[in-house]
């Protein structure tokens, strides 16, 4: 179908000092093998490891000294 959202591209937003946002819903594969899923229409994935929900990201970056 045309309309169907699995057969188009997906939008990826990549943010300076902040989270990863991804068009959803997505899947995450993480390095241990296990996956975290979310169905939101937009997703923020932590790039600084800090989120205490990681994948997802919680804005922890925020709080990150800048120097």
């Amino acid at each position: 179908m045309p309309n169907d959202r699995s057969d188009r591209a997906r939008r990826v937003q990549l943010r300076r000092d902040g989270p990863l946002l991804v068009e959803g819903p997505v899947e995450v594969v993480l390095e241990d093998g296990t996956t975290a899923f979310s169905d939101r229409c937009l997703v923020a994935l932590c790039t600084c490891r800090r989120s205490r929900r990681y994948p997802w990201c919680d804005t922890s970056h925020r709080s990150r000294s800048r120097g």
